[in-house]
């Protein structure tokens, strides 16, 4: 669906690794703001920019040709080995400061 909307638009000759990229973090910060002043926030608001950040990673994993539940699973197996459950459980510690 998403492939087909861009096609429709001949959009795909902007969608370069690059420019997802910094589309990515220019709607990251658009999601920010739904938090800017406090923690009270506008579902519909949030809804829309989380849908606009995740359709540009979905977009750059395409460009990159990469898999997005490969790469996601990948990093949370990573992400097992680093944050332990009986070293993290309950933590926001770093894991480089896990065994401390």
């Amino acid at each position: 669906m998403l492939r087909e909307f861009n096609r429709e638009r001949d959009w795909g000759k902007f969608h370069t690794p690059e420019n997802l990229a910094k589309s990515v973090a220019i709607e990251s910060g658009e999601l920010l703001e739904c938090f800017q002043w406090n923690s009270d926030y506008d579902r519909a608001a949030l809804s829309e920019e989380i849908a606009d950040v995740m359709l540009y990673c979905l977009m750059l994993c395409d460009s990159a040709g990469l898999d997005p539940i490969e790469i996601m699973r990948n990093k949370i197996e990573k992400n097992k080995a680093k944050y332990p459950v009986d070293k993290a459980r309950g933590s926001s510690k770093k894991y480089t400061e896990l065994g401390e």
